[in-house]
């Protein structure tokens, strides 16, 4: 049963990454996510609602027109699915407060989102932002 449980869960996050987040299929979004969705590691300033994560993801896609997720593994326990992935994009627009610069660039990220009854309910993740400002020119890279 278990088994059963966190192949949907993982399907179901699989649609989420590569459908809403990479395809940009809003009205998915409105399926996959439960209204009474909690973020537990919200973006700053940001609320940890599921409108706030609509807005997150749209928010990409401005920037990143091109946004494309790549999905390096998932692993499921139980209900709670952990995706590694790495996005990819060209920066179009505003992104973290940074003028579109049409630089490529990439960043790893690391979710764990829980599915209840087919729908996503939680999630906590880690994003790798300070790579995304040093391929923005706004940091430098270590020195080695």
């Amino acid at each position: 049963m278990t088994q059963d449980i966190s192949e949907q869960a993982k399907a179901i996050i699989r649609r989420n990454t590569e459908e809403v987040q990479g395809g940009g299929d809003w009205a998915l979004f409105d399926t996959l996510f439960s209204d009474d969705f909690h973020d537990h590691t919200p973006q700053p300033g940001m609320n940890s609602d599921k409108a706030s994560v609509l807005g997150l993801y749209k928010r990409l896609r401005v920037a990143f027109p091109d946004f494309r997720p790549e999905i390096h593994w998932q692993r499921a326990d139980g209900d709670v699915v952990t995706t590694f992935k790495t996005y990819h994009g060209t920066h179009q627009g505003e992104f973290l407060g940074i003028p579109a610069t049409g630089k490529t660039l990439s960043f790893e990220t690391v979710d764990a989102m829980r599915v209840v009854d087919g729908k996503i309910t939680d999630h906590w993740g880690v994003a790798n932002l300070y790579s995304v400002l040093q391929q923005l020119g706004v940091i430098a890279p270590l020195s080695k």
